[in-house]
């Protein structure tokens, strides 16, 4: 008799790791059947965060097509280098999704099963996971539509910049206030020089509160930013 292998379930759960430094957005967590499996084989691992789940579907940390690809699917808060990491190759099959020949570089040198996923209930699932809000804080949401909102501008570009990042900054958890920055965001930008020039980096560190709407926060905080030539009201980051 012929057995099939067993077919999983993929779902995607956004979570805000306890020690976010390393990257202020929330991970994408894969859930297999219901189960943080690559918890059992690299618990210090993070997944990548939503920040890398913009763009269009072929750029998704998970996307497979029938060509293998290697990736790092959870990361230590340091570096691979320093801690380790585990990676899987993925590719499609026909009508089905492949996860197999792992590798873990950490301490813990345990790897989880090879899975397969139906690959309708897999792409469907990172389309999801790809849109979802549901998780946000008011502090991420600004953070996202913020951005959107200095893109579209193109504001940086006309004064010869180049927009790097836009990110939430939470407040430290159990640290006295005297030692902690309020919630806010963090907007870094650099000058627009060629290859081989140094650059001059830039950063607004920028403030948020429970009591206006998200909406009223955005245009006040893009307000402020393209209100003049932005080199001259942020704070130089590195020269």
């Amino acid at each position: 008799m012929n057995h099939q292998p067993a077919i999983s379930t993929l779902t995607l759960q956004h979570r805000i790791p306890d020690d976010w430094a390393a990257d202020p957005w929330a991970e994408v967590r894969p859930l297999i059947d219901g189960a943080d499996v690559l918890q059992e084989v690299h618990p210090e691992g993070l997944a990548l965060s939503c920040d890398h789940w913009k763009g269009p579907a072929e750029s998704w940390p998970l996307a497979v097509t029938e060509e293998p690809r290697r990736i790092m699917i959870t990361e230590p808060t340091c570096t691979a280098g320093c801690c380790g990491a585990l990676y899987v190759t993925m590719r499609r099959e026909g009508d089905q999704v492949i996860w197999d020949a792992w590798e873990n570089t950490s301490d813990i040198t345990a790897v989880p099963m090879d899975f397969r996923f139906d690959a309708a209930q897999y792409e469907a699932e990172l389309a999801r996971a790809a849109a979802d809000r549901s998780w946000e804080e008011p502090v991420d949401t600004i953070a996202r539509l913020l951005e959107q909102t200095l893109v579209d501008s193109a504001w940086f570009e006309r004064w010869g910049c180049v927009l790097t990042s836009v990110s939430p900054r939470r407040e430290e958890p159990d640290l006295p206030e005297a030692f902690t920055s309020p919630e806010g965001v963090d907007v870094a930008f650099r000058q627009a020089w060629g290859p081989n020039e140094p650059a001059d980096h830039y950063g607004f560190e920028l403030f948020v509160t429970r009591d206006q709407s998200v909406e009223e926060q955005v245009r006040q905080l893009a307000d402020h930013i393209l209100a003049d030539d932005p080199r001259k009201t942020a704070e130089i980051l590195q020269r």
